[in-house]
């Protein structure tokens, strides 16, 4: 919640309806990647490394990068 608040004066630049759905798909991949211990820098580092190497036409293949499978890589996950 911490984060939208500190984003709501930036939200208010959302110009378009399009824009708006952009942000908040980004907040919700961001959030559920914290709700399942992925240090998120890492995460997104992953995700973007490994989507041009994928068919995205697949919709399994896209999947396979949501931040709440098990099948993600270990050294994803944020040590304690």
């Amino acid at each position: 919640m911490k984060n939208f608040i500190i984003g709501r004066k930036n939200f208010l630049f959302y110009f378009t309806e399009n824009g708006a759905d952009s942000s908040a798909i980004a907040c919700s991949i961001v959030e559920t990647a914290v709700a399942n211990n992925l240090n998120v820098y890492e995460y997104l580092t992953y995700v973007f490394d490994t989507l041009p190497k994928i068919n995205k036409n697949e919709e399994d293949d896209l999947r396979k990068l949501l931040p709440y499978l098990k099948d993600l890589p270990l050294d994803l996950k944020v040590t304690k």
